[in-house]
């Protein structure tokens, strides 16, 4: 068994998710990272970790990535619930087919490693997720209309599992990002943001570090947003 925390990370290859990898290792966890493509064995390799090609989207592939984190560590810790872009398009233009797969890739993903990492929390008597969303998820953009509609969803879920799990001492929250360099911008968003400034990847990286330690032991079932100010409700 591990002698270190351990961390599993979704989508942990590239972007957000490789950052969030890189900030843990620096933290002291083992990670076990998975993505669809090389790039989780890439990043695996530069953190000594382990690495499972798979999706989200597919429940057979978070029961390897559980089986494989379990067979190697002896335990999970935290959990990084991050994953690609879901489809876009006008509202009622986006087909059935889209939402769906939105539905796995933005709700089902969290709900079905929740079923089989959460009973291992409780035997260990701790854990801590993060679940990326979007600053999207509670001032829809049009842009965005899968992506929001059920990362809004993804916020309730957050909540119920949070009060459910307290007891066991299991926290869940959600990281909302802005506008990130994870991806490249239009200049015309810039203005709307009262920071001036697209945010780092790293930024959301030390944002989850911190809701996944100690330190962050109070805070459970929250929606953190980390925009640079472009979101303007209270």
């Amino acid at each position: 068994m591990s002698v270190n925390k351990v961390a599993v990370v979704t989508a942990g290859g590239g972007g957000i998710g490789r950052a969030i990898a890189l900030e843990l290792r620096q933290r002291e966890f083992e990670l076990a990272l998975m993505s669809r493509s090389e790039a989780c064995e890439e990043t695996a390799a530069e953190v000594g970790g382990l690495a499972v090609r798979g999706s989200v989207t597919e429940a057979a592939d978070l029961s390897r990535l559980t089986e494989a984190a379990l067979e190697r560590f002896g335990r999970i810790d935290a959990v990084v619930c991050h994953t690609a872009h879901p489809p876009k398009g006008d509202l009622l233009a986006i087909e059935d087919e889209a939402w769906h797969q939105g539905l796995d890739m933005l709700i089902l993903n969290v709900v079905r490693l929740a079923r089989l990492i959460t009973p291992v929390m409780e035997r260990q008597g701790s854990g801590a997720w993060v679940n990326i969303s979007t600053f999207a998820a509670f001032e829809p953009e049009q842009a965005l209309p899968v992506s929001c509609t059920l990362r809004a969803g993804l916020s309730a879920f957050a909540k119920l599992y949070a009060d459910r799990y307290a007891g066991a001492n299991i926290r869940m929250n959600n990281v909302l990002p802005g506008f990130i360099d994870s991806l490249q911008h239009k200049e015309s968003v810039i203005p709307r943001i009262p920071l001036g400034r697209i945010g780092t990847v790293d930024e959301i990286a030390k944002t989850t570090a911190f809701l996944l330690s100690d330190d962050a032991g109070y805070i459970t079932g929250q929606n953190l947003i980390v925009d640079g100010g472009i979101t303007r409700h209270l």
